[in-house]
């Protein structure tokens, strides 16, 4: 069996999407791991003692025994924000259109990173609101303020048909 670090798993089987790994103490049912040299996104489904079996939800061909798995400590996840409305995602939020202008490719390469949002796109930010019939919450709201999941602090136009 492989030697894996103490931040790390490695890989013990691979059978088509799913890997399983050793050295996986400390991690957690549906944490996003990343797998192999080239990092595939995958995520945690099973886990017996020091084993996990890991999900990929990319091509695992070319992963072998001993390749290591990254720990994230983070769960599978969306991510949103201005901007979502303005793009189209695959079943993992990597946005598409960005992915493709990275790489060149129609195809989507193997373990690329490439932010869920777009980052540097400004956004007008308007504070307070106005009661809405999903509202009844419009008040201002000042910094220190204590408000809670249902308050609007605040709109962004993300585009001419969403606020």
């Amino acid at each position: 069996m492989a030697a894996a670090s103490a931040d790390n798993g490695a890989i013990v089987k691979v059978s088509g999407p799913l890997v399983v790994a050793e050295n996986m103490s400390g991690t957690k049912m549906y944490e996003v791991v990343r797998v192999g040299r080239q990092k595939l996104v995958g995520e945690i489904i099973k886990l017996e003692g020091d084993t996990a079996s890991v999900q990929v939800y990319e091509d695992t061909s070319g992963l072998t025994v001993g390749d290591p798995i990254i720990k994230t400590n983070l769960p599978l996840a969306l991510e949103l924000g201005p901007g979502i409305l303005n793009d189209i995602f695959d079943g993992i939020q990597r946005p598409l259109a960005r992915i493709s202008e990275q790489s060149g490719s129609v195809f989507i390469p193997r373990g690329i990173e490439v932010p869920n949002l777009e980052r540097t796109t400004k956004y007008p930010f308007k504070k307070g609101c106005e009661r809405t019939q999903h509202s009844d919450k419009g008040r201002t709201v000042n910094v220190g303020d204590m408000v809670v999941g249902v308050d609007i602090i605040g709109t962004v136009k993300e585009n001419n048909l969403f606020n």
